[in-house]
């Protein structure tokens, strides 16, 4: 076999969602709840415009999903706990020596490191039913990862954190060459991209340890948009000065060293809960579109909207309010994951 995961920039068959249900992630009041599947709803509706989308829905949300849901997003009824697609979900590949055959890795899913709160049973079994439905080869892993936790340039490279790799409530026995080992069998990366860590918040008891996909993306090859976070009170300033010193000093699978493109985080600072992760780098790319997070701040916003448009020219930028899905753990990138299209 010779998988290799497509760059989110190539042609997409479809994007997969799961449909949030009732518990902790949600929220406890019928507001918050409310505010979640508000939420959800609009990211597949926004993908939905540039192309297809399917949701996994559990059978207690099949109504609500009817109802909610523009009726071109197709439904796959099963059961969900967490609904962060990104992670628990399969990650899809192609083998360019097969012409068509569209793969999809299952990694092993335990909830970001086995959190007392997490509850994954369902949804771990995402991959391997998703798999099955779109009539994909299922690359089995042993390794615990999620989606949130790598980005390719399709070409080679991926990009990772020590602390998700090689969480020991995650990897307990794993290293830099075991990790890298797996990352080549199931993505193709020939040359693996280590920074240190992620964002600070990101750190707090439901984040994931530091996933990538907060902190760094790869819009085309030897060009990395990095979270640019100016204040030097929040202690992302120092983060961002840090990876950006760290990517500096890699090169990709083809030897480049990288342009690193600064993707400034908006001016909220803190929220209830203290310093804030809210990142434009969580953004999802779609057939002639790019589905970036908005915080409420027009200039930031705005400013974030340009800098998507020339990192990926000809495809419209369009802004969703992410606020509720960061203070749930994560963002747009988070709750998606693309299917890519493959040419027989």
């Amino acid at each position: 076999m010779s998988w290799r995961m497509p760059s989110e920039t190539h042609p997409h068959d479809r994007t997969w969602i799961a449909f949030p249900r009732e518990g902790l992630t949600l929220g406890e009041t019928a507001a918050e709840r409310e505010e979640g599947y508000v939420t959800w709803t609009a990211v597949a509706a926004a993908v939905a415009r540039f192309e297809p989308v399917t949701m996994v829905v559990d059978p207690s949300e099949v109504e609500r999903a009817r109802r909610s849901l523009p009726g071109d997003v197709t439904l796959l009824e099963a059961p969900v706990d967490e609904f962060w697609m990104r992670d628990h979900g399969p990650t899809f590949v192609v083998d360019d020596a097969r012409p068509g055959v569209l793969g999809a890795v299952d990694w092993i899913f335990n909830g970001w490191g086995a959190p007392d709160w997490a509850r994954w049973q369902d949804s771990a079994a995402h991959a391997r039913l998703i798999a099955e439905h779109v009539g994909a080869e299922l690359v089995s892993s042993v390794l615990v990862n999620e989606g949130g936790g790598i980005h390719v340039d399709g070409e080679g490279t991926v990009l990772l954190t020590e602390s998700v790799q090689l969480d020991p409530r995650r990897n307990p026995f794993a290293d830099r060459t075991r990790v890298e080992a797996e990352m080549s069998r199931t993505l193709g990366a020939t040359r693996a991209v280590w920074l240190s860590r992620g964002l600070t918040r990101d750190y707090d008891d439901m984040g994931t340890n530091g996933h990538v996909d907060i902190v760094a993306a790869i819009p085309s090859p030897g060009r990395v948009l990095l979270h640019d976070q100016r204040d030097a009170s929040h202690p992302d300033h120092a983060v961002t000065a840090q990876l950006r010193a760290e990517l500096a000093a890699q090169t990709d699978a083809a030897g480049r060293t990288f342009e690193i493109i600064d993707l400034p985080a908006p001016a909220t600072l803190t929220d209830a809960h203290g310093p804030v992760d809210w990142s434009y780098v969580n953004h999802l790319v779609v057939n002639g579109g790019v589905i970036a997070c908005g915080f409420g701040e027009a200039r930031a916003d705005a400013t974030a909207r340009r800098i998507l448009a020339e990192a990926y020219p000809e495809r419209e930028v369009v802004t969703v309010d992410a606020r509720p899905l960061f203070s749930r753990g994560g963002g747009i990138h988070c709750i998606t994951q693309q299917q890519p299209t493959v040419v027989p």
